[in-house]
């Protein structure tokens, strides 16, 4: 029988003394309340609430977590410790299977061959992108290679996944759905399975025993994530993480999450459109800002072999002032896209500076290097400047498109609908040289482009296209107007 320690301290059974010894020997036992404040955009850890976290600078980004401290908590096992000795590395072998192929051309290409065997992926992206839709027909198509597939539903039944199934036709003796969020049943089933692949869906929906705050908190995905990380390397298991992101674009949870995985994937999209974007972030065995493209249909994601007719079809057959096409490198890919540009008079005391797709400030900096070096007065213009397809572009190559876009559509000027632009621009109207410029033209010329714009730095011949080179902004917008 057990006794509180009100009883015992209150009972003439037993002597005072014994009362005091029998209340100590309980509170041992006793859970104790501790709570801390942890940063959920780096991890750091304090005491006291902090307005901004002093680790990584970010405001409003501390929350709080109530922890319970007991001695009859279950300690971690140490069935994950490596106990294997240092070997040299000229004496590792490596198996013949460590990649192991998804059958979907486009994801393999972000991973970089194909899913390594034993590694940790985590994919974000916005509610409703497709996460659960690409980790299930890869689920199919691993299991038509004869591998063995457990996926984790923590956020649907097994009902409704069944129903998502139906609709992508997948059908396999080797696929097994697992409607759970506890991590330690999630652990059971995986060691009693033997899995070749593991679907988590979602991690921040998962749980451990071990740790009291609630599932989503930044200890639980960092208890679990540890956890998942060990099970992959010690039992040679690929395992798949989905992740939620926040309004910010940002992954949730804690930023060790991003660097305790292997490969970081984000999924991109607009909502609008019927196409999707994955974009390796990280990746330990591949490329790193490698993209794959995705059209979504009825019958799920299907790959885009042509990728540039995708981005192309939109554009207008009626030439218009504020239009150019760049090639822009997205991993190993290039890809041509069409910048857009809209000039006009302001009705407002400070001009208005739109972007979408391309970095407001790099915009910013093309526009000051159009007033200052080329004469181009936009002090009172709004500038509108978009890309086409819905598809970010980062790389500096896109600057000559850019200004040449904006340039033209404030002079009125048209550019040659059968011209690409290529060129990163200096603060003081030089054009820089690009890589891969062989790689870019041979796109170009695939396209059916007849002429190019690119960097002195870069100049080449080639018989199957025109190559203006410029060494400045100011011969670039020339060869656009020498050209009507």
């Amino acid at each position: 029988m057990t006794y509180s320690p009100i009883y015992l301290l209150s009972s003439n059974n037993i002597s005072y003394v014994a009362n005091i010894k029998l209340f100590l020997s309980y509170n041992q036992y006793m859970a104790k309340v501790k709570s801390k404040w942890v940063c959920t955009e780096c991890g750091y850890e304090t005491a006291g609430y902090l307005g901004k976290c002093p680790e990584c600078g970010a405001w409003g980004s501390l929350v709080e977590e109530v922890q319970f401290a007991s001695k009859l908590q279950p300690q971690v096992q140490d069935e994950f410790i490596n106990k294997e000795k240092p070997e040299l590395l000229k004496d590792i072998h490596i198996g013949e299977e460590v990649r192991v192929s998804t059958n979907i051309s486009e994801f393999d290409r972000i991973l970089g061959g194909g899913l390594v065997q034993g590694s940790l992926v985590l994919i974000a992206g916005d509610p409703g992108i497709g996460k659960s839709t690409i980790l299930l027909q890869t689920s199919g198509e691993l299991c038509k290679n004869n591998k063995k597939v457990l996926y984790v539903s923590a956020e649907e039944s097994a009902s409704q996944l069944k129903l998502r199934a139906q609709r992508l036709s997948i059908t396999s003796d080797n696929l097994y759905v697992y409607p759970q969020t506890l991590m330690e049943n999630i652990k059971n089933q995986i060691e009693d399975l033997t899995p070749d692949v593991v679907v988590i869906d979602s991690i921040q929906a998962i749980y451990s025993q071990n740790v009291a705050s609630s599932a989503g908190s930044v200890s639980q995905i960092r208890e679990c994530t540890n956890l998942l990380m060990h099970i992959a390397k010690s039992k040679n298991i690929t395992i798949v993480v989905i992740g939620h992101v926040t309004k910010e674009g940002n992954i949730a949870g804690p930023k060790v999450l991003e660097h305790m995985v292997d490969t970081v994937i984000y999924f991109e999209g607009d909502k609008y459109k019927s196409y999707r974007m994955l974009r390796a972030m990280k990746n330990r065995f591949g490329n790193t800002s490698e993209v794959g493209i995705f059209e979504m249909n009825s019958d799920g994601l299907k790959c885009v072999t042509n990728p540039n007719e995708l981005f192309l079809n939109e554009r207008s057959q009626v030439s218009v002032p504020g239009s150019a096409i760049v090639v822009t490198n997205e991993g190993t890919r290039p890809l041509l896209v069409e910048i857009q540009a809209l000039v006009g008079t302001t009705p407002y005391p400070t001009p208005r500076r739109v972007t979408n797709g391309v970095d407001t400030s790099r915009v910013l900096q093309i526009l000051a290097v159009l007033e200052k070096r080329v004469g181009l007065n936009l002090s009172k213009q709004d500038v509108y400047v978009n890309v086409m397809g819905g598809i970010d572009v980062s790389e500096p190559s896109a600057d000559l498109g850019i200004a040449l876009a904006v340039a033209t559509c404030a002079r009125d000027v048209v550019v040659d609908p059968q011209t690409v632009i290529i060129g990163e621009i200096g603060l003081s109207g030089e054009i820089h040289p690009v890589n891969n410029i062989e790689k870019r033209l041979n796109e170009a010329v695939m396209t059916g482009f007849k002429k190019a714009i690119i960097p002195y730095a870069n100049r080449i011949e080639d018989e199957r296209i025109e190559i203006v080179p410029v060494k400045r902004l100011i011969d670039a917008i020339t060869a656009c107007v020498s050209a009507q």
